[in-house]
C-alpha cells in the first residue's frame, strides 16, 4: 500500500485556527483506492517546519505529498506552480523569526516547479464548480519555505508533490474576505487526491 502525506500548518498571526490543518486532519488514516493517507501538523516556523517535514518524508516514504497553507484574501484554492529559494518575512513566525532576503538552500537553484499535474487538478476542480486558480507565487513566508524545501528533496525522485493554498474558512469571521466552507474544501481535496492517484497509476 502506498502512502499519501498531507500537511497543514498551525495557526499564526493571531488566528485561533488554520484552515490548512482543519482540512487535512479530516483525512488522517483514510484509505482511498489502496493509498493510505497520513496527515501531519507543521509549525508555522522557519527552519523547524522543513526539518519536521524531512523527518516525515524519511519515516513514511510517501509516494504523494501535498502541503497546504492558508492564503488569507485569496478568492480560490491556489495550486502553486513555483517555489522560490527565498525566506523574506513580512511578519515574524511563531518563534519570532523574521528572515530578510535569505536563501532557503544557499547552493540551491533559484526556483523549482511543483511536481504535480496542475492543469489536470485544475480541470477536475472546475468540473465540480470549485473556485480554483494556478498561482505563480507562494509568497516568501513559511508556506514557500516548506514548498521549496519539499521540492529540493523530491525533485530527483519519483515522488509526486507540491503545495496548495486555501482561503479562509467561513468560521474565521472574515466578513470582508472570501471564505469557503470546510465541507466544500473536503470535496475539493478528495477530488485532488483521486486525481493524483489516477495520475500515479497512469490512468489519467
Amino acid at each position: 500500500m502506498k502512502t499519501i502525506l498531507l500537511t497543514g500548518f498551525e495557526p499564526f498571526d493571531g488566528e485561533s485556527i488554520n484552515p490548512s490543518w482543519e482540512l487535512v486532519k479530516v483525512f488522517n488514516d483514510m484509505i482511498i483506492d489502496d493509498y493510505h493517507i497520513i496527515s501531519k501538523l507543521l509549525p508555522t516556523i522557519f527552519y523547524e517546519s522543513s526539518e519536521i517535514l524531512l523527518k516525515y518524508l524519511k519515516e513514511y516514504k510517501p509516494k504523494i505529498v501535498l502541503c497546504f497553507g492558508q492564503a488569507g484574501g485569496s478568492n480560490s484554492i491556489r495550486l502553486e506552480r513555483v517555489a522560490l529559494n527565498l525566506n523574506d518575512a513580512r511578519i515574524p513566525d511563531n518563534r519570532g523569526n523574521q528572515p530578510n532576503d535569505e536563501l532557503i538552500i544557499p547552493d540551491g537553484p533559484v526556483a523549482y516547479f511543483a511536481k504535480l499535474p496542475l492543469k489536470l487538478i485544475y480541470d477536475k476542480l472546475k468540473e465540480n464548480n470549485i473556485p480554483v486558480s494556478i498561482s505563480l507565487s507562494a509568497g516568501s513566508y513559511v508556506c514557500n519555505h516548506v514548498f521549496y524545501y519539499l521540492m529540493h528533496v523530491i525533485h530527483n525522485t519519483e515522488m509526486i508533490g507540491g503545495f496548495i493554498h486555501i482561503p479562509y474558512l467561513d468560521t474565521q469571521n472574515k466578513p470582508n474576505h472570501f471564505t469557503m466552507k470546510l465541507e466544500d474544501l473536503k470535496i475539493a481535496l478528495e477530488s485532488i487526491i483521486k486525481t493524483l492517484i489516477d495520475y500515479d497509476k497512469g490512468v489519467s
